[in-house]
């Protein structure tokens, strides 16, 4: 039978023949599936099609519809993440944020790495969902921000594929595949492939782009299994900064990459196996064993010296969770979650660093780092859920983790050259540790509440801590002087205050919040790294979905935040304590006006606001914003086959992506690209 070809409509008809919101399944809030209704915090769901309308050629083009969510794109598939927080940058700020797919992260809680998210299928998702705040006591490490799960397909109940070609500016080409066997004997497989190439918009800065996502489903007696592989690989010619005062704005220079020797190349191969043991001892067994491997070589163009950083890890976990009924308005859930990885770096430089003599004496060719770091996870966890009245729910959870480190030097220790001899000017910049051992233990405890005003109309509060561990590379890529980091677990507690309704005609959300930091990792002045730092984060979002009229809606994602130093650090001789922390605008989001005219044929408008942000720590230098309009539209022209297209940035609006200041190069961007007319063309059966 035809497998369809998912719907792509955005556009919904009356509430009453569809599953409304409250009564969505999410798992990503419990770990096991559950109405958003019973949530107490903030929780976004991009459906697949939603995903499909918008088509993404990279994951912020997406999550630009998400609250909160204000992720930085770089060049090819790079981004910097930001979920309730600045744009993150540094070595370890990538571990602010939990990235996962189908339940699994995608690297191990020491080892994130800030572009992580290209080794998910995010293009053939079936949904994601986002957390938003703090979410370790399910989760634990680097779920500080917040949580971005990609949820893969499933085996569909009858069989049937389709496949889609979709051409864009800049020789952009993709394919996609689905196979599908459909479900006998309550067992079936199915496939989704993905193959993308992009010329880029800057010179020498294409991709190519190779995904596969297989799972199996299967009932061995009263255990139902499903198994997923998941296998990506990344061949990138990046683009750097280009520098100077509103230098996006230049056509011919936007279009320019200073840095054409420039590259990523990144591979990445998990392998799951969920196993449901149904009713066990009156209540729900669920375990999870993987495998996880990756391995990426880029140049670090940004850094003097330019040289080759060469990382990966490999590691097994398993993830359990027991959920029971103890009466009738109590329930709970339990479990334990383990992991062992062993990571790898390595930094190599070919070629004598150029600039001044200090630096050609400071940063010599030769190897600067190659360790090894094997690191042991583990971490109980029990959530509790009790009906207190008719219309009160009230929520507590706890997690304690234990992560290990043993660190293995596989060179000279100290700031020598690789060959022992020594740098002048005091030794080299960089400095490797002696074999150590580092733990870290943590507790993080949530305490939430739901009260039903009526069966439309939900308050909830929040109280949680989130944490993340010092990453491999904070701790044992040290510099100058520094010879141990002595680095404790950043820590941040949040409170939230919502209101979550429906009606016939609206759906919403709105939530404020408060967070503090507490042991910010940073770069001191002196290259030392640091953990006294303090930071304090306040906002309000909203999500609406509005129906105008039959055929007529409009959809909000707003978000108005004040992230602030907290910490008495001095900058060129002055303090930023209470200043703007860079890379944070007060409001940005996006709102859509979607139109279906009749059934097979549906239009959205897109307008993306960036509001105004600082960029640098001192306040002295910002980006003025931008806004972007973008036009989608599909169109189901016979039974089977449907055309879609995609035009970006239709004023031709000069922006940029990310913007930055350098006390070394002064204002720099990353452009963003002109306007762009994407067509597609996709068959199912």
């Amino acid at each position: 039978m035809r497998f369809a070809l998912i719907p792509l409509f955005v556009i919904c008809g009356s509430a009453s023949a569809e599953q409304t919101r409250l009564e969505t399944l999410v798992v990503t809030a419990s770990r096991l599936e559950q109405p958003l209704a019973d949530h107490a915090g903030s929780l976004s769901s991009l459906d697949g099609e939603s995903l499909q309308m918008v088509g993404h050629n990279h994951i912020q083009q997406s999550l630009v519809r998400i609250p909160g969510a204000n992720f930085a794109r770089g060049e090819g598939q790079e981004y910097l993440p930001s979920l309730r927080s600045p744009v993150l940058t540094g070595a370890g700020a990538c571990g602010s944020l939990l990235v996962m797919e189908d339940g699994i992260p995608l690297r191990a809680a020491g080892f994130c790495n800030v572009n992580e998210l290209f080794e998910s299928h995010s293009e053939q998702a079936r949904r994601i969902e986002v957390v938003r705040g703090p979410a370790g006591s399910l989760y634990g490490s680097n779920a500080m921000h917040g949580v971005v799960n990609i949820i893969g397909a499933s085996v569909a109940e009858e069989s049937g594929g389709s496949i889609g070609v979709e051409a864009g500016p800049n020789q952009f080409v993709r394919t996609t595949v689905s196979v599908d066997s459909g479900k006998r004997a309550d067992s079936g497989v199915r496939a989704d492939l993905s193959l993308s190439h992009d010329g880029g918009y800057r010179a020498d800065s294409g991709y190519a782009q190779q995904k596969l996502s297989l799972v199996h489903e299967a009932a061995v007696g009263a255990v139902a299994v499903r198994t997923r592989l998941a296998a990506t690989n990344l061949n990138q010619e990046t683009a750097g900064y280009i520098e100077g005062e509103s230098a996006y704005k230049d056509r011919q220079l936007s279009r320019s990459n200073p840095n054409p020797e420039a590259f990523r190349d990144a591979r990445a191969l998990r392998l799951s196996s969920e196993l449901d043991f149904g009713a066990v001892g009156g209540g729900q067994l669920r375990v999870t064993p993987y495998l996880r491997t990756t391995d990426m070589v880029f140049r670090q163009h940004y850094l003097p010296g330019q040289a080759l950083e060469e990382n990966g890890q490999r590691g097994v976990g398993l993830r359990t969770i027991y959920h029971a009924e103890l009466a009738r308005a109590a329930r709970f859930s339990a479990g334990v979650d383990a992991e062992y990885s062993r990571g790898y770096l390595r930094e190599f430089q070919d070629a004598a660093t150029s600039g001044s003599e200090f630096l050609r004496e400071t940063i010599p060719v030769g190897s600067h780092y190659d360790y090894r770091v094997d690191a042991t996870m583990l971490a109980p966890f029990v959530h509790a859920s009790w009906q207190a009245a008719d219309r009160l729910t009230l929520q507590a959870g706890l997690r304690y983790e234990y992560m290990g480190y043993d660190y293995d030097n596989q060179m000279l220790a100290g700031r020598t050259r690789a060959d022992g001899t020594a740098c002048g000017f005091g030794g080299c910049r960089f400095n490797r540790p002696a074999d150590q051992s580092d733990d870290f233990r943590s507790l993080s405890p949530s305490f939430g509440a739901v009260y039903r005003l009526n069966p439309g109309l939900q308050l909830f509060a929040n109280l949680a801590q989130g944490f993340r561990v010092p990453q491999a590379t904070e701790l044992y890529r040290l510099q100058r002087e520094q010879t141990v980091a002595e680095l404790d677990a950043e820590e941040i507690r949040s409170l939230e205050l919502g209101v979550r309704g429906e009606e016939d005609h609206i759906s919403y959300e709105l939530v404020a919040y408060a967070m503090g930091k507490d042991n910010v990792i940073f770069r001191d002045a002196d290259y030392f790294n640091q953990s006294n730092g303090e930071t304090a984060h306040s906002g309000l979002e909203l999500e609406l979905d509005y129906t105008l009229a039959s055929d007529w809606r409009v959809q909000i994602s707003a978000s108005y935040a004040e992230h602030r130093y907290r910490d008495e650090r001095l900058l060129g001789g002055d303090s930023i304590q209470n200043n703007l922390v860079d890379s944070a605008p007060r409001h940005f989001g996006s709102s859509r006006l979607l139109w279906q005219p009749e059934a097979a044929l549906s239009w959205e408008l897109e307008w993306v606001h960036q509001g105004r942000y600082y960029t640098d720590p001192e306040n002295r230098h910002s980006y003025p914003g931008h806004e972007l309009l973008n036009l989608r539209a599909r169109w189901e022209w016979q039974e089977g086959w449907e055309l879609a297209v995609r035009a970006l940035n239709l004023t031709d609006e000069a922006y940029a992506e990310r913007a930055d200041f350098s006390n070394f190069s002064g204002d720099r961007y990353f452009p963003g690209g002109r306007r762009s007319l994407y067509l597609a063309v996709s068959t199912g059966w």
